[in-house]
């Protein structure tokens, strides 16, 4: 595992993400922060930030959760 995909940098980054988009409001933030993701990151990161939220997802702001849960579907 390299350190972009380090769980802790994945859920910074996410977080951060998050914090950007929540000032579009709510009906705005989860679809931003999911198409971000889908866009900008390297399937490797993608595939380990989905791990991350089945094993319990710790750390992650509520909206990035929801984000990364739709970004399976």
């Amino acid at each position: 595992m390299t350190q972009a995909t380090s769980p802790d940098r994945l859920i910074y980054m996410a977080n951060q993400i998050g914090t950007f988009f929540r000032s579009q409001g709510a009906d705005k933030a989860v679809p931003g922060i999911t198409e971000h993701i889908r866009k900008f990151w390297d399937p490797r990161m993608r595939k380990a930030i989905t791990a991350h939220l089945d094993a319990g997802g710790e750390g992650l702001d509520p909206p990035v959760r929801e984000a990364i849960a739709a970004l399976k579907g």
